[in-house]
């Protein structure tokens, strides 16, 4: 220890318990008793006969048609539609340099939901700064397309449905855009 160090010290005292000192001890106030329940009302019966008049509804058709299907997950007919999209994981290169961007990726919907053959169609990317004014740069191995790729593996979809059964979707395309936010 050095000797230019001055050290606060600090000095406990403990309190001695005053034998004379009485305490009160409490109990708790017990709930009021519950309210009673309403007494069960008796069913009430409805004179329902209704004076029949005789009217004509000609020229009213009143038909619908209603196809009622098992109401199970992807058994009606439809196109597909997304049901889980995953956030992309920000490209640590790509916010090291402030870089934002877009890219547009486009994969089959399997029959079963999932996504297969992810590639990129198209990419962009920039970065902010007093030089390049978000100009665009489209380059085939952007710092964002393995990201965007990779979150597109992880897509859920329902599938595209025809006469009742799952049919995969070819050509699907999404956009997937990286923007860093201004603090």
């Amino acid at each position: 220890f050095t000797d230019d160090k001055i050290g606060n010290l600090v000095d406990f005292v403990r309190v001695k318990q005053d034998p004379d000192l009485e305490t009160k001890n409490r109990k708790p106030k017990k709930p009021p008793p519950p309210d009673e329940p309403p007494p069960d009302v008796p069913p009430q019966n409805f004179n329902l006969n209704v004076d029949q008049t005789n009217f004509s509804m000609q020229g009213l058709n009143a038909g619908v048609d209603i196809q009622i299907g098992s109401g199970g997950f992807g058994i009606t007919d439809g196109e597909y539609l997304p049901i889980v999209k995953v956030q992309p994981q920000y490209p640590r290169r790509a916010l090291s340099r402030g870089m934002s961007g877009w890219v547009i990726v486009e994969f089959t919907v399997t029959d079963q939901g999932s996504v297969r053959d992810p590639f990129v169609v198209e990419s962009c990317g920039w970065i902010k700064s007093p030089r390049v004014s978000g100009e665009c740069f489209d380059n085939p191995n952007s710092v964002f397309n393995s990201a965007a790729t990779k979150a597109a593996l992880k897509f859920k979809y329902k599938p595209k449905v025809i006469d009742g059964n799952p049919v995969e979707t070819a050509g699907v395309q999404n956009k997937i855009t990286f923007e860093l936010i201004d603090d």
